[in-house]
């Protein structure tokens, strides 16, 4: 969900954890946001003033003028409903097993995952036309509703196939929630405090990744599995209270001009969206095959993403073209890099170096304290730098980073490298996430920030997903014939991958 997520936990089980939405076809929004004149791009980050009063005087009108502490209850109830979303992802990797065992369906053990991840992606895109429509609101209570359905019947689930059910509802409403938070946070927040609420964003997924499965696990064992879905929505409903001062106080202007054609881009928009998380799932399935069945399934689901891509994601995303698209270009890249050395480390530490799956994945905890660093110094920074830079330098430590990590497949290399270097890595993530996000909000009209933030959101979940099932792939099919030569490759790849990030990043550098 928006929000970095440590992947750890769920690596095994192939399950990208989507901050995410969607954009619909390409319109003006791409073009438009992208073009040179939006000064606001190549605005310092922090503490600016003049190029950004004209935006921060109507986020203040839209937002009914809240008072500071009002924006900070706003705050805290978001990141709250962040945080309980990280919790419940990276717990539901922790007591699948027990599910699968309790329910009798081990048959269907990864489609509880890729349910999840390929609905958010439908909800994502929903939300984003939705948004633009009718404000952040609707979606937002209607994707929490959507989250909290899901868990209860997960919870009472009495087969796997109702479990699985539950699972693609809350998948969806958390799609939905996610773009309405980002929504949410350009209507309230003016242009200086965004980066502080996306950095907050992004923090709050930290305590849940370090201490999310030791604590599902002690439920799991102690109360029962079913309370690590049932819980959740007694803690939720107070989070989303805390919100309704700025959901009040947001006006939306409609415009019944452009309804009709928004409403027909929007439902074309789903139809996309759903052949993307078609092959979603199947990337998922590839990933549990093997031989020529691996192949063909991931042919096809690659074939199916690459097709819904172009009408997922604004015009020149593809080729990083200056403005809004090198923005979403981004996201999705260092997304790929981070994500498939993140299911790398744990199968080359534990198979490849002899670690226990405990301190194969307390090196991965260093990621996430890492990120956390990075969020926390990108939330705080008062250098003046362009956003531009802030991902130039953070995409040149993810790719730094992973190449450090990639030493760890010659057995000499103490395993305390790679923990420094995993954590630049995610120190790396932390500045680059949050600016993105403030980004997209800057370069993107009132009435196109739910399609953009979709956009962005939507360019995470795919390359997520692809990183892990291409790489997955990968390692059944290299091992055997290279060796550790084969997680060498697979690293390169990724280095190569954040690399292009960094190529990337004056792009996003827009010239008033």
């Amino acid at each position: 969900m928006e929000p970095p997520r440590p992947l750890a936990p769920e690596a095994d089980a192939a399950e990208a954890i989507a901050d995410s939405p969607a954009f619909g076809s390409p319109s003006a929004a791409g073009s438009a946001a992208g073009s040179a004149d939006h000064p606001l791009a190549d605005a310092p980050s922090v503490g600016t003033t003049g190029t950004t009063g004209t935006t921060d005087t109507a986020t203040a009108a839209r937002s009914g003028g809240l008072s500071p502490t009002t924006q900070r209850t706003v705050m805290i109830g978001m990141v709250a409903l962040v945080l309980l979303g990280a919790f419940e992802a990276l717990a539901v990797a922790t007591a699948m097993p027990t599910v699968a065992q309790a329910l009798d369906g081990l048959t269907l053990y990864a489609v509880a995952f890729a349910g999840s991840i390929a609905a958010s992606v439908v909800g994502m895109v929903a939300a984003g036309r939705w948004c633009d429509r009718f404000g952040p609101s609707p979606s937002l209570w209607a994707g929490v509703g959507l989250f909290l359905a899901g868990l209860v019947v997960a919870g009472l689930a009495p087969t796997m196939e109702v479990f699985v059910a539950g699972r693609v509802v809350q998948g969806l409403g958390t799609g939905m929630y996610i773009v309405a938070l980002y929504v949410l946070v350009a209507r309230v927040f003016p242009e200086d405090r965004r980066p502080s609420v996306f950095a907050a964003f992004a923090a709050a997924w930290v305590v849940p990744s370090i201490v999310g499965p030791a604590v599902a696990g002690l439920v799991v064992e102690h109360v029962g599995w079913r309370w690590v879905f049932l819980a959740v929505p007694f803690l939720a409903v107070p989070a989303v209270l805390m919100m309704r001062p700025g959901l009040r106080a947001v006006v939306q202007d409609r415009r019944a001009t452009d309804a009709t054609d928004t409403a027909d881009r929007g439902n074309a928009a789903l139809w996309w969206a759903v052949a993307a998380a078609v092959g979603i799932g199947l990337l998922h399935f590839a990933g549990q095959q093997e031989g020529v069945l691996l192949y063909a399934a991931l042919v096809v689901a690659l074939g199916l993403v690459a097709v819904s891509v172009p009408h997922l994601l604004p015009r020149g995303t593809v080729r990083a073209a200056r403005g809004l698209p090198s923005v979403i270009a981004i996201r999705g890249l260092v997304a790929a890099a981070f994500t498939g050395t993140e299911v790398l480390l744990p199968l080359l530490l534990s198979h490849e170096r002899g670690l226990s799956p405990a301190q194969a994945g307390g090196v991965l905890t260093f990621g996430a304290i890492g990120w956390s660093a990075g969020a926390w110094l990108r939330g705080k920074a008062h250098w003046g730098w362009p956003h531009s830079r802030f991902v130039l330098v953070g995409s040149f430590l993810i790719a730094g980073g992973i190449a450090g990590t990639a030493l760890l497949a010659w057995p000499s290399v103490p395993p305390i490298l790679g923990m420094l270097s995993w954590t630049v890595a995610g120190l790396g993530m932390g500045m680059v996430h949050p600016t993105l996000s403030v980004l997209t909000l800057a370069l993107s009209p009132e009435d196109q920030q739910g399609a953009n933030s979709s956009a962005l959101q939507v360019s995470d979940a795919l390359s997520a997903a692809i990183a892990l099932a291409v790489t997955g792939s990968m390692l059944w099919a290299l091992p055997d014939a290279f060796g550790l030569l084969a997680y060498v490759i697979c690293f390169g790849v990724t280095v190569v991958i954040a690399l292009l990030a960094a190529f990337v990043a004056p792009r996003t550098r827009v010239q008033a």
